[in-house]
């Protein structure tokens, strides 16, 4: 499997389809956390020009504390990232973190079910965008 689900949009900008995913995610039980301007970020840092491109940090605090109870160094994989970016042909993709196969490397069976748990959201947060 891909460490990633992704779906791509045409007819829209990133700034128009943040809100969207942002509605998705509240369904689901997330919120955003953290956010990341890679445009920005790249020209202040490195005078390089991208395309919009944000990365969003979301969190489901109901599985956060899942998996925090079984292994408090999960905290170094978390919050699930989320991102919505420009691509070439003037669609906008909306990429999600595949949990399910980033908690593999947890070799937690526990945590292998929140995972699954938490990606069936993430994938209905795409399918519902």
């Amino acid at each position: 499997m891909n460490y990633f689900n992704s779906k791509k949009i045409a007819g829209t900008k990133v700034t128009d389809i943040r809100s969207k995913v942002e509605e998705a995610l509240k369904a689901e039980g997330f919120g955003v956390l953290t956010e990341i301007d890679i445009q920005a970020t790249m020209k202040k840092k490195l005078d390089k020009d991208y395309l919009p491109h944000l990365i969003l940090g979301a969190c489901n605090p109901v599985f956060a504390d899942k998996v925090l109870s079984v292994d408090q160094h999960i905290s170094l994989m978390l919050p699930c990232n989320i991102t919505i970016r420009e691509i070439e042909n003037h669609e906008v993709e909306v990429a999600i973190i595949n949990t399910l196969e980033v908690m593999k490397v947890i070799e937690n069976p526990i945590v292998e079910e929140y995972a699954k748990e938490v990606n069936e959201k993430l994938n209905r947060v795409l399918k519902n965008i």
